[in-house]
């Protein structure tokens, strides 16, 4: 039995506590709509008159987009909730709350363009979980270069669909550029704390699950 919590003595969360919180967490970024922290980098940009068929492209690939950071936020709470450190589990915790502006600032943009989120989020959301889970079982250098390698994948992704929105939807291409230094930022403090790279079999490994998930979302 847990002694009682004080101001002074905080009781300690057991694995079971942080598991509950992170199944919580999951729930919340499927289901419940996301606030930001901070400002999309939309805000004050001019909408753009876009086509019908340029309306459903931007909408598709911001619907990827919105499956990528439910992803993360996966990723992070489940390799949170494995690692060994206390340090670095406050800081995928800290990408995890970084990456909810993210999350938002999609979801919001794939709205004005009149489309829908990804109705197979629970499944993307568990997928990712699992593969967290993994990397973090693995070890924590282990673990930060599972950060390392989604983030630069990740980082490529986007500048692949800056080169897809259509021209004119400057909303879109703020919130997508904005996302892609940060993940370049998640990366580098990855490698910092000390990644260790994964084998090759790994990387392409995760860029095959990668293709069938944008595939899949951009139409679902």
């Amino acid at each position: 039995m847990h002694p009682p919590a004080s101001p002074t003595h905080p009781r300690r969360l057991t694995f079971t506590d942080r598991l509950l919180g992170a199944l919580d967490s999951g729930l919340r970024t499927v289901f419940a709509p996301t606030r930001p922290a901070r400002p999309s980098p939309a805000t004050g940009v001019q909408a753009p008159t876009l086509s019908p068929l340029e309306m459903r492209e931007a909408g598709a690939l911001m619907r990827v987009n919105h499956v990528g950071e439910i992803c993360a936020q996966a990723l992070y709470q489940s390799q949170a909730l494995f690692s060994r450190s206390e340090e670095l589990r406050h800081h995928f915790e800290g990408a995890a709350e970084e990456e909810l502006d993210h999350l938002a600032w999609t979801a919001d943009r794939i709205a004005e363009l009149g489309t829908h989120t990804s109705h197979l989020a629970p499944l993307w959301w568990a997928g990712a979980f699992a593969w967290g889970s993994l990397a973090g079982l693995a070890g924590d250098r282990w673990s930060l270069g599972f950060v390392v390698e989604t983030e630069r994948q990740v980082e490529a992704h986007l500048a692949s669909h800056l080169d897809r929105l259509p021209a004119e939807d400057a909303p879109s291409r703020a919130i997508v550029d904005q996302m892609k230094r940060e993940e370049a930022e998640h990366a580098d403090a990855a490698l910092a704390a000390g990644a260790l790279p994964l084998p090759s079999p790994i990387q392409e490994l995760m860029r095959a699950a990668a293709k069938v998930m944008t595939t899949v979302a951009h139409r679902v």
